[in-house]
């Protein structure tokens, strides 16, 4: 019996819905209608500025008290601190994946050869360092992306924080992986 209404309330609601896409479709079928009885009757003909660029010098959205200021600046170029940081994760990010490659690179490498005990503890040892190291600099962005979004003016804007967890798991199976395939490949020799 629940259920029954449970799905009577799906229809409902359903129903509902397809009324307001009925009427919001009908809106914008007025509003275009009007726009080309506007453009028929010459209404847009002869605007000012017809035929010219659009110059999008003057931002719209910001204050006329601060306009000035906004240009001397602009003018200067100076960069609002949350761009300049928005530049800053997009350089870490790169290093950090630029990084991922180096090591994904010297480990084929390390492993084309055989190794004794000494230079597997070391390369251990530096593959420790470096996974230490890649989740310091993975949270360090992590932690300029959070400061990005506080200073950010919009949400739209903002970013997405990283998951370190997420992506450490990423790297430290790809790397992995090469490890893997090399010694697969030594067995089979």
């Amino acid at each position: 019996m629940a259920d029954k209404s449970i799905e009577e309330q799906v229809i409902i609601k359903l129903q509902e819905a397809r009324k307001l896409a009925r009427y919001m479709s009908s809106t914008e079928d007025l509003v275009e209608e009007q726009i080309n009885k506007a453009r028929e009757r010459g209404d847009f003909d002869n605007l000012e500025g017809a035929g010219k660029p659009l110059s999008f010098e003057e931002n719209p959205f910001e204050p006329p008290e601060l306009r000035m200021v906004l240009k001397i600046l602009k003018d200067n170029d100076f960069v609002p601190y949350w761009i300049d940081l928005g530049k800053e994760v997009d350089a870490d990010l790169k290093k950090f994946w630029d990084e991922v490659e180096y090591f994904k690179k010297y480990t084929r490498l390390f492993y084309r050869e055989k190794h004794g005990k000494m230079a597997l503890e070391r390369f251990n040892k530096k593959k420790a360092h470096f996974y230490y190291e890649q989740r310091l600099l993975m949270e360090n962005i992590n932690r300029k992306i959070t400061d990005f979004n506080l200073h950010c003016p919009t949400f739209r804007l903002g970013r997405a924080n990283i998951k370190v967890d997420d992506e450490m798991y990423k790297v430290i199976s790809q790397v992995e992986q090469i490890i893997e395939e090399a010694l697969q490949g030594k067995k089979t020799e």
